[in-house]
């Protein structure tokens, strides 16, 4: 079972433990599925090391989009993940964006045209995160 970390302090720690170790990333919003699992098994080809984070992302969401209804579903994450991953991180929005936050990121070229045309502030809300 891989280490679950909430905060950004706590995980600084825990990969500075790990260095000169090579680190492998795979970021979700969680609701994982074979697919998820896939990516943390060659991340782990790659890497020493395998950290999954595990946010839903309100930046992701428009307003009239259901982020309340998102699932969220750690536990079974946890399990799904087995020893596949050495850390999950899973903070809150208050710990991604705390009060006073005041950076966003502003994606272009590439992104215009695709899931952007439909959702616009979406990859703004990947990206800052």
């Amino acid at each position: 079972m891989p280490q679950l970390i909430t905060t950004v302090s706590e995980l600084r720690r825990a990969l500075a433990a790990l260095e000169p170790a090579r680190i492998g990333m795979v970021p979700t919003m969680g609701a994982l599925h074979e697919g998820h699992v896939s990516l943390v098994e060659q991340a782990r080809k790659h890497a020493d090391r395998v950290v999954v984070s595990i946010f839903v992302n309100p930046t992701q969401f428009a307003p009239h989009e259901d982020f309340g209804a998102y699932p969220r579903t750690l536990e079974a994450d946890l399990a799904k993940l087995g020893d596949a991953a050495d850390i999950v991180f899973a903070p809150n929005a208050r710990e991604m964006y705390p009060e006073g936050y005041a950076t966003t990121i502003t994606v272009g070229g590439p992104a215009g045209g695709l899931a952007s045309d439909f959702r616009p502030h979406f990859f703004a809300g990947v990206a800052t995160v």
